[in-house]
Order: structure tokens, then sequence, then C-alpha cells
């Protein structure tokens, strides 16, 4: 039996209005996720750098050192991602997308919010609070984008690109901002505009809703009592779960648990890797696939790996590569000394330059049937990631903190990792939409994000390294490291191609 009409589509969009060519309800989605990624990005290119700020002066920080600092960005950014996971199967089995976006936009905004008064205990709330609402609207927000398009190919790949405009949209303004606000006046002030700023996206999100047609509502069989029950053993176990995090969070605190910071985010790197590995095979063995869909979920997982070794680069931005902004790069503009954070805005500003060129030329390639195909684009972000890194590392060879470097060397890396970044991060999104097998979109949604998780947290504890390494030995090593991965996955493109069957 159908659930009532409490997940009846609404009205769809007037017909012949477009946006940039796409389904008018890609404009809602793409406002929503702009202004959830002004706050995520705004709030994070102050993060490290409110860390480890002393704890005196006109704006102090925590005090803490580069190694803590970077294990607790690495640990919240990784979960962050990673509770896409359980937001994925809410979505897909409790509340519908739709409903997971909102929500969890709220929870968002109160974060920010708890971030924005100063004390450690609301900052550091605020960070579970984010970790919780992003888990809910990150991975849905872009499974209802895939909703706007009944078929796949180059057309939903086009959308998804534009959409990933809208995210880097945000993701130029929020660290502008946030970071002029933080960095110059104070940082709760930053954290308190990044809440405003997601409190506007679930404005407009409510307010376009009925574009969306019937794009991310619950799809389900099970009765109103069966989906209660459903939900009550969900949150018993959440609740359950929570508390024992914050048990061992409060015995680590106390020196009970013997633990640092670097050792846990260590460990829970493994946990997530072998958490992954069985995921993959109860679908494989116990999922009841067909043989077709088995095939697409090892491709799922081979994108997996080499998403999470991309995102372990990338993510250096917030991290280790913000701290050379800060310590190691010339910022001075006539004068005026500009805010670090301002430069986590040059690659979101490339993005927004370049994503409707690379739309453009997939539908162009596409209707030459010479489009390259998706484990291809996957190995030419890895080799731009890792151009992009040998550059910064040669900038930083003889980087002092009395002869910084231009920040050139930061642009132009930027732009390499773009480009790296636009092979590989919307064709990504879109390409889990097209292998994942109908019932599990959204969890294969959460699993694409967990790949995020795993790499922002190894990002995170390899950017640890710089209370050991000088910068050019730390950036020469990821850089080779990205080249060797790029190389494999060059190797084997062919290969994954055949599992992949029809799916472009």
């Amino acid at each position: 039996m159908s659930t009532t009409s409490e997940y009846a589509a609404p009205a769809g969009p007037p017909p012949g209005r477009t946006f940039f060519g796409q389904p008018l309800g890609l404009a809602t989605l793409f406002f929503t996720e702009m202004w959830e990624r002004f706050s995520y990005y705004g709030m994070r290119a102050l993060l490290i750098l409110f860390m480890t700020a002393a704890t005196t002066g006109e704006n102090p920080g925590l005090g803490l050192d580069v190694g803590t600092a970077a294990a607790i960005y690495g640990l919240y950014t990784g979960l962050v991602y990673l509770m896409s996971l359980p937001g994925g199967w809410v979505a897909d089995n409790l509340w519908g997308q739709r409903k997971a976006v909102y929500v969890g936009g709220w929870i968002i905004a109160a974060g920010h919010f708890s971030m924005a008064v100063p004390s450690t205990a609301t900052f550091y709330a605020g960070m579970v609070l984010i970790v919780l609402g992003t888990g809910l609207l990150k991975p849905n927000v872009s499974t209802v984008v895939a909703d706007l398009y009944p078929e796949s190919g180059a057309a939903r790949d086009a959308g998804f690109s534009i959409f990933y405009m809208g995210i880097n949209l945000g993701a130029l303004i929020g660290p502008l901002i946030c970071s002029f606000l933080g960095e110059g006046y104070s940082w709760h002030w930053g954290f308190s505009a990044a809440g405003f700023g997601m409190v506007l996206g679930l404005v407009q999100y409510k307010r376009g809703a009925h574009l969306l047609g019937d794009a991310g509502l619950l799809k389900t069989d099970d009765t109103q009592a069966e989906l209660a029950a459903k939900t009550r053993k969900f949150f018993t176990g959440f609740v359950v779960v929570a508390a024992a995090i914050a048990l061992f969070g409060w015995l680590v605190a106390q020196g009970v648990i013997p633990l640092t910071l670097t050792q846990i985010g260590t460990r829970l790197t493994t946990v997530i890797l072998g958490l992954v590995g069985l995921y993959f095979v109860y679908l494989l063995t116990l999922g009841g696939h067909t043989r077709d869909e088995k095939k697409r979920l090892i491709v799922i997982l081979w994108l997996f790996i080499l998403a999470a070794i991309f995102w372990s680069g990338f993510e250096q931005a917030g991290s280790s590569l913000n701290l050379f902004a800060q310590d190691l790069t010339n910022r001075n503009v006539f004068g005026w000394l500009m805010p670090a954070g301002f430069l986590q805005s040059v690659n979101s500003l490339f993005i927004i330059i370049f994503a409707p060129v690379f739309a453009s030329l997939w539908i162009w390639l596409s209707s030459r049937n010479a489009d390259p195909s998706i484990p291809l684009k996957f190995a030419f972000g890895l080799i731009g990631l890792a151009a992009g890194f040998f550059v910064i590392a040669w900038g930083a060879a003889n980087a002092t903190a009395a002869t910084p470097v231009s920040p050139a060397w930061l642009v132009v890396m930027y732009f390499l990792h773009t480009m790296g970044e636009l092979a590989l991060s919307p064709v990504g999104l879109s390409s889990i939409t097209k292998l994942a097998p109908k019932r599990r979109v959204g969890q294969m949604m959460g699993v694409w994000f967990v790949a995020t998780a795993l790499g922002t947290l190894v990002a995170g504890l390899v950017a640890g390294s710089l209370e050991t390494l000088q910068p050019f030995d730390l950036f020469r090593t990821v850089a080779m490291i990205l080249a060797a991965a790029g190389i494999v996955a060059l190797l084997f493109s062919p290969a994954v191609k055949k599992l992949m069957g029809e799916v472009g």
C-alpha cells in the first residue's frame, strides 16, 4: 500500500521556462546548494586559522598547535561527508530527499549560529550540528538534481555541471565575506555570516519547491504505520550511537582512553575503509543484484577509491594550503593585508568560468562519439591535481616568513586543480546516479560522499605533517602520490569502461 497524499507530487513548473536550458527546478536546487556552500566554505576558510590563532589579542582564537588543529579539521570535514551515508538512507527510506534537505539545512544554520557564540563549548557544539545537518542535505540535494532528468546521458552531465557552478558560486562568495569579517574583525562574526547564508538558502528552497515536480519525494510502498515504526527504530539506534560517541569523546578528554586526535583520525580512516569494503561485499553477495548491476557496483567501488585519493589532495586547500597562504604568501595589496581566506575563493572563481565550458565540451564530444569515458575523466582529474601540487611545491621551495612568495603560485596551482576537479567531481556526481541500482541511488550518493569524507580526513592528517615537514617536502610528496594514482587510473580505464556496459 502506498503512502498518503503527504508525498503526492505538487504542480510542475510552467511549460516553456528553463534555467540555462535546463529544467526550471534546477534553479531552486542551484541556489539552495549555492547558499549551503556559502556557509560551509565561508566557515571552512576560517576554521584552521581560528583554531591556530593565539588566545590573546584583539581577535583571539583557540591557540592550538598545527598538528592538533589539523587533526580536528580532518575529523570534522571527514565526518561532514561521512554522515552522508545515513543521511542518504534516511532520505531513501523515511523522509524523501526533499524533506532531508530542508531539515538538514536548518540544523546547519543552527550549527553556524552556535559557533558565532564566543565560547569553546558552543564552537564544538556548532561543529557537531553542521556535521549532522550536512549529512542530511549534501547527498540528497544532488539526488533531487538527478531526479529532474529521467534519462541519463550528456543532458544530465550538463545539468550537473551547471549545478556544480552554483556550488562554486557559493564557495566563491562565502570565503570573501566570512574571511573579511572573521579575520578583519571577529572570528565569530564570520561564523554568524555563514549561518545567515544558510537561512537565505532555506527560504528560497521553500519558495521554489513547486518547481521540482515530484523530484525528491519519498517513494515507498510502506504504510504510515510501517513508516512510523521504521522511523522510531532508526532514531532509537541513532541516539544510542550518538551517546556512545559522546561517552568515548569524554573518556578521551579525561585521559581515561589514552588516544591523541591524530591516532583517532588514523583509526577512523581504517574503520571507514573496512566498513566500505564490507558494504560492497554485502551488495555483491547478498544484495540481490543482477550480473550487470554487480559489474557497475564494482565500477562505483573503483571510482570511490580514485575519488578518495583525489580529495585527500584537493582538500589540502582548507588546511595546509590555507596555512601556507597565511604564513608564507605575500598578501600585501597596495598597503592592505588581504585576508588569507580570500585565496580560498580562487578555485571557485575558475569553476564558475570553466564549468559551462566543460558542460558544453562534454555535449559536443558526445555528439561526435568522442566523449572520454568516466574512468578516463577520473584519471585526467588526478593528473591535473598532481600538476598543481608540483607547481606549489616549486613555489614553496624558497618560501620563508621573511621572503614570502607571490600569490601567483597559489593562483596557478588552483587553476590546475580546477581543471582536475571539473574532469572528476561533477562527472562523478552524475556517474553515480547512472551506475547505481535504482533502489540504491540515495545510498550510492552517500557512498560517493564517504569517498570525500575519507579524502578530507586523510587531508587533515597529512596537513598535520607541517609541524615536522617543510611545505616543499609535503607538497612534493602529495604531488608524486597523486601522479602515480593518475597513471594507474589511466592504465585501468579501458577495463573499467568495459564493466560499465552501456552506461556512458
